[in-house]
């Protein structure tokens, strides 16, 4: 699997992210879908990335800065088509590396609270997120669940190996 920081520009990105909203409106009312569109993942708070493999599209994931130690994970999708072969996994172990690599010491994330989105808390809490109260912008809302996972990041574990020499 392949990982790539990624423009937003390839049809089949823009489709996923399409099924992506298309999904939300499913299970959500209007004013309680979180999920961006593609305009809103190109802003400059927001880096994306698609997982590849063999030519195809496996999904996506976006990190967005906060402030400068606290980063939320957004628009993490595995397409349909390709459930339950660790992309979801390995998208989601990059942006938590990738957060390290910046320097943040916390990530968060918002996601659903109905039953369809089980296997997607399930994936955050087997990588150690916690469930949390509402942060940055959101409010309580009966359709949402808010996690967070504290992480150790590079720039803390260089200045403890500093403290060490």
């Amino acid at each position: 699997m392949d990982i790539k920081k990624d423009d937003l520009e390839d049809v089949r990105v823009k489709e996923l992210i399409s099924e992506h909203l298309n999904n939300m409106t499913e299970h959500s009312p209007p004013e309680s879908i979180h999920a961006l569109d593609v305009a809103k993942l190109k802003t400059n708070d927001i880096t994306f990335w698609s997982i590849w493999e063999n030519g195809e599209l496996l999904g996506c994931g976006a990190l967005k800065e906060l402030d400068e130690t606290h980063g939320e994970i957004k628009s993490m999708r595995t397409a349909s088509v390709h459930r339950r072969k660790g992309a979801g996994k390995r998208m989601l172990q990059h942006i938590l590396e990738e957060a390290s690599k910046r320097g943040y010491s916390r990530v968060s994330l918002e996601t659903g609270a109905m039953e369809a989105f089980t296997p997607a808390r399930k994936l955050y809490e087997n990588f150690g997120f916690r469930y949390c109260a509402p942060f940055a912008q959101y409010t309580e809302d009966p359709y949402s669940m808010f996690m967070t996972k504290e992480i150790m990041n590079k720039a803390r574990v260089g200045q403890y190996e500093e403290n060490y020499e």
